[in-house]
């Protein structure tokens, strides 16, 4: 069952827009945001099925979360914005 969540907004984007990383149409590619409450969440390829059996034996998922992918660049694009505390 999900954990449900609670009313959560999107304070910013993390690192830069897709336009800046080159995509074409900037409406579906991966991108990191900051929330509300502190987390974050990110908009990637899904890929729980392939990804989970290849996690190594101390690492775990509850059956509503689920393994996303972001390329590279995203995420090292974005780490300039994630704080260190």
């Amino acid at each position: 069952m999900p954990r449900e969540t609670p009313a959560l907004s999107v304070v910013r984007r993390i690192g830069d827009p897709p336009k800046l990383r080159g995509s074409q149409t900037a409406q579906t590619c991966p991108d990191v945001f900051e929330l509300s409450d502190g987390s974050f969440a990110v908009i990637g390829t899904e890929a729980t099925d392939a990804l989970a059996p290849l996690l190594p034996a101390d690492a775990a998922r509850a059956d509503y979360e689920r393994i996303v992918v972001i390329d590279r660049e995203t995420l090292i694009r974005a780490k300039r914005d994630i704080p260190d505390a």
